[in-house]
């Protein structure tokens, strides 16, 4: 799946005059104006919901707009809230509007692959950022190593598990959605260190679902079944700190949070707050503003009609084996040990995530 990381050579002297805005969080159109440089091309954006995880609405937009205003490229960045005509609707629009880059987070492989070949055939290059659009053939991809985030997940719940010396333990797993390929990434990775678990008995496979559309309600629904239906799970491998919340609560109302260790990813504020809580295991902290970053400077360039300097880095689209040029970024575990890491970064704030109900337990994890 993955041939190793490339870095992106440094993009030329920015473009002078005004700045363009990025859009909004809604499926309208919010572009600026441009500094009238006709050699700088306009960058389309769309993000696939605001639901999924908190990431969609506050942190890329944030981190994408401030790349792109101080390289002084014109971005519109928009938001398909979920919605997948909405998301081809958008990518019309601003293939008609003269982009000469688009990006997406696809809301599914049909979908993104749709607005991908229109875009190729209108001369539009064309990035996948976040989740590869399986056969949708992309020039380029920019995430993070998503194997990598599932191991690390499975690797905390393992240590977890451990910790609570429980014998045998039944292990629930809360997949992401069956139509993105980042959760079938991360499947990969954790399962590859729990499998050989259940293979030797350590720990007992337990109830297996994915969750369509990442939505947090159906897996607290598909969660509460599980639990209906067997009363001795022990550990919840849930995809990320929506899901992980959505058993969480579920937890709480059987009053038994705290003794189920249960895993995310994102480093949401509520996330971060289960696991200072102790209710939550571990999270996953992907550094979003490199990745962001990342993107954007692969996309300016291009904007800028000049071609990226890459190394050998990419990742093999398993549909149709084409090797897509790759950005791959490191993810990093959190624990209540290392959380104040993730403040620390910047990527949330004391304020946030340290409320009255969290200050002392901010204190206990050095969070100053």
């Amino acid at each position: 799946m993955r041939k190793g990381l490339f870095a992106l050579a440094a993009v030329g002297l920015l473009a002078t005059g005004s700045i363009a805005a990025c859009g909004n969080d809604d499926s309208g159109s919010n572009s600026g104006s441009t500094s009238g440089d006709s050699a700088v091309g306009k960058v389309g954006i769309i993000l696939p919901d605001t639901k999924s995880s908190q990431r969609w609405g506050t942190d890329d937009p944030k981190f994408l707009k401030a790349a792109f205003d101080a390289a002084g490229v014109q971005a519109d960045i928009q938001n398909a809230q979920g919605d997948k005509t909405a998301f081809q609707t958008i990518a019309d629009g601003m293939i008609s509007s003269g982009v000469s880059v688009l990006m997406i987070v696809n809301l599914d492989s049909g979908t993104g692959k749709a607005v991908l070949e229109k875009a190729k055939k209108a001369g539009i290059a064309t990035i996948d950022y976040d989740r590869l659009t399986l056969s949708g053939g992309a020039d380029y991809y920019v995430s993070f190593d998503n194997v990598k985030v599932g191991e690390l997940q499975g690797q905390g719940l393992v240590k977890c598990l451990e910790d609570k010396k429980y014998t045998k333990p039944i292990v629930a797993e809360l997949n992401g959605s069956p139509t993105d390929n980042n959760a079938t990434l991360f499947a990969q990775g954790y399962n590859s260190v729990l499998d050989p678990k259940y293979t030797d008995g350590t720990f007992t496979k337990g109830p297996n679902q994915d969750v369509p559309d990442w939505d947090n309600a159906q897996a607290g629904t598909i969660f509460e079944q599980m639990l209906t239906s067997n009363k001795k799970i022990q550990g919840v491998l849930a995809a990320n700190d929506g899901l992980g919340n959505a058993a969480i609560s579920v937890l709480k109302k059987n009053k038994l949070n705290g003794q189920v260790p249960v895993t995310g990813q994102d480093a949401t504020v509520q996330g971060l707050q289960n696991i200072l809580a102790g209710d939550q295991c571990m999270t996953v902290y992907k550094a979003i503003k490199k990745e962001a970053d990342a993107a954007s400077e692969l996309a300016i360039a291009l904007a800028k009609k000049q071609k990226p300097t890459t190394a050998t880095g990419t990742t093999k689209d398993p549909e149709s084996g084409t090797e897509v040029p790759s950005v791959l970024l490191d993810p990093q575990s959190i624990t209540k040990e290392n959380v104040k890491d993730v403040i620390a970064d910047g990527f949330v704030t004391k304020d946030a995530v340290c409320t009255a109900d969290f200050a002392k337990a901010c204190t206990d994890a050095g969070i100053s």
